[in-house]
């Protein structure tokens, strides 16, 4: 990661793991034009919001640095978020679910490094920096919002994903990918909305993770706030996009009342939303999400949280009720009759760990072909083996240097030589290493001698089952970085002449030398050679509107009112015009 990211002692923290999603903001591949298009979402956005958002977020934008006139620099962003303890980095597009969770639990906002075309001005399926640093960044100046956007990544970066959730992301990333690439063929665009739909459709039981994404669409991204008639909106999907936020308010979308049920409503990201959820105030958001969060495998654990983690085909941790946490690929269960886990097995490298904190000597590259342990009490013996004393471990032989033979309730049998064994805090075995050990279950031997030396962690349950490395800053990379990057727009010679008079014309503004001559070149050549653009004829018109008599002025004007047939663009002007209006007063 580089250097100057770490300026912000909140980004120290993050995990290796997750550093390798970070981007240098490609601030200087910021057309002129991308510029204009974050001013006029901006100061429409505030002109609009200052009455509809909640009350966090005109004040909000401040507090994180973020500026109408211009796209906000991520070290710059970062000097004033380190005040509220939080903190952004620059990411190519849609990244990992889990991933996007966890850089949440870290405090730390993820922003997409691309900003949305002139043609998705008003709102873009793809992520982006007006969405992730307009949208976003605001609200977390409010505590009480801030602390449930971080729990929600420590629950959220847990929770169990299936394999077709990856496969979703993927198709979702694609498209978010080729609609905001101007040169992508309909036809592609039809292809991959139609992956989609298929994929969808063919999900099986909603995963965990499923649940997490719906609960985040309808809070942190649409979500409304306050009285169910008039309600304010928080979520930074609609903060950031010109047309929802006015949309979300009229009575064609329906409001319902936030509850856990929304973890069951699916989205369609290519779509206007049919109906929002309405918060009482930000406590409840915290309320749901616990509430959520104790039907996870993260707080059951048991037999289906260790099943959840096989079907997932995703690295995943293992908590005994020791303390102890196995982290892998979790391959085999057995269980008893009773369904009760009595043996787990993972596949290539593992890792070993108490509290989060990898175990000395039991990192992946000692397991590195997997690790397999009973769970359950002994046979006969009512004291589970973490619970005995240094005299019934003596009386049970279970002692240094002693072969011994351990059956356990669920059929299975350890039989070798113990060498060492650890404890935990509280003084409890947690783990016993044996040598020339076989286990085995009836007939099916599960480790033979010649594996070498055989670790067994010890514990009478699984308490706990979470997506995830229990100590990622020893174990490593866990998520792939997406293999297809966002498009990096070739731009024409024609389209590099015109973002050349948006620089011309941005300059003027910021230098407040306003040369209305060259305005009206400028003018005159947007008619002659560029007929559809209508943002830089607004730019022009904006700054010629404080002459009282011009009639370079009223021509921009009647050529913005007249000249423009389609009423997507028909209505962006207006709102432009009468925003200059309302700013010149």
């Amino acid at each position: 990661m580089a250097r100057e990211y770490l300026s912000n002692s909140v980004l120290e923290k993050l995990p290796y793991h997750l550093r390798d999603f970070i981007l240098k903001q490609p601030y200087d591949s910021y057309t002129a034009q991308n510029q204009a298009v974050w001013r006029y979402v901006m100061r429409k956005n505030m002109d609009y919001l200052k009455s509809t958002a909640h009350e966090s977020y005109i004040s909000g934008l401040q507090k994180a640095g973020i500026s109408t006139e211009e796209i906000p620099r991520m070290e710059g962003m970062n000097r004033i978020l380190k005040e509220i303890g939080w903190a952004a980095v620059s990411v190519d597009g849609f990244i990992p679910p889990n991933a996007f969770m966890e850089f949440q639990a870290y405090n730390t906002l993820v922003i997409a490094a691309d900003i949305r075309t002139i043609e998705h001005i008003e709102y873009t399926p793809a992520p982006d920096i007006i969405h992730e640093a307009a949208g976003h960044a605001p609200i977390i100046a409010n505590p009480e919002y801030a602390e449930y956007l971080r729990r929600f990544g420590e629950i959220g970066s847990k929770a169990i994903s299936s394999a077709k959730d990856f496969e979703l992301y993927e198709a979702i990333r694609h498209l978010s990918i080729i609609k905001e690439d101007p040169n992508t063929q309909k036809k592609d665009i039809q292809e991959a909305t139609e992956q989609i739909k298929a994929i969808s459709k063919n999900m099986g039981d909603p995963s965990e993770m499923a649940g997490i994404r719906n609960m985040h669409w309808w809070t942190v991204e649409y979500g409304l706030i306050g009285d169910m008639k008039a309600p304010k909106i928080y979520g930074a999907g609609l903060l950031s996009s010109i047309g929802e936020s006015k949309w979300c308010m009229s009575d064609q979308v329906k409001k319902l009342p936030y509850t856990i049920n929304a973890a069951k409503v699916e989205f369609d990201i290519t779509k206007p939303q049919p109906q929002l959820f309405v918060t009482e105030d930000f406590a409840h958001l915290s309320f749901v999400l616990e509430e959520y969060a104790n039907s996870m495998s993260l707080r059951k654990g048991g037999l289906r949280g260790v099943q959840k983690l096989i079907n997932s085909k995703n690295l995943g941790t293992v908590e005994l009720c020791t303390g102890i946490q196995i982290s892998g690929k979790f391959t085999e269960l057995i269980a008893d009759d009773y369904n009760r886990p009595i043996y787990l097995k993972t596949k290539g490298p593992t890792a070993l760990a108490y509290k989060n904190k990898e175990l000395i000597g039991h990192d992946k590259t000692y397991h590195l072909d997997g690790f397999g342990s009973p769970i359950g009490k002994l046979k006969g013996i009512n004291l589970a083996i973490e619970n005995m004393s240094p005299t019934d471990l003596e009386a049970y032989g279970i002692y240094e240097g002693r072969t011994t033979s351990l059956l356990f309730e669920g059929g299975v049998r350890v039989e070798g030589e113990i060498i060492t064994g650890k404890r935990n805090l509280q003084g409890k075995i947690i783990l016993i290493s044996f040598r020339n050990c076989t286990v085995s279950y009836g007939d099916q031997v599960l480790f033979h001698p010649s594996w070498g030396i055989y670790d067994m962690a010890v514990g009478e349950s699984v308490i706990s089952a979470f997506s995830g490395i229990a100590d990622p800053n020893s174990f490593g990379q866990q998520f792939e970085v997406p293999k297809e990057k966002t498009h990096k727009i070739d731009y024409s010679a024609e389209q590099l002449e015109l973002f050349q008079l948006y620089e011309e014309v941005r300059k003027m503004r910021q230098s407040k030398l306003i040369d209305s001559v060259r305005l009206k070149t400028i003018f005159g050549k947007l008619v002659l050679n560029f007929p559809n653009d209508w943002l830089l004829v607004l730019e022009i018109y904006e700054l010629l509107y404080p002459e009282e008599s011009s009639d370079t002025k009223e021509l921009v004007k009647s050529h913005l009112e007249n000249s423009y047939e389609l009423e997507s663009i028909k209505h962006l002007i207006a709102d432009g015009i009468k925003l200059i209006n309302e700013e010149s007063y």
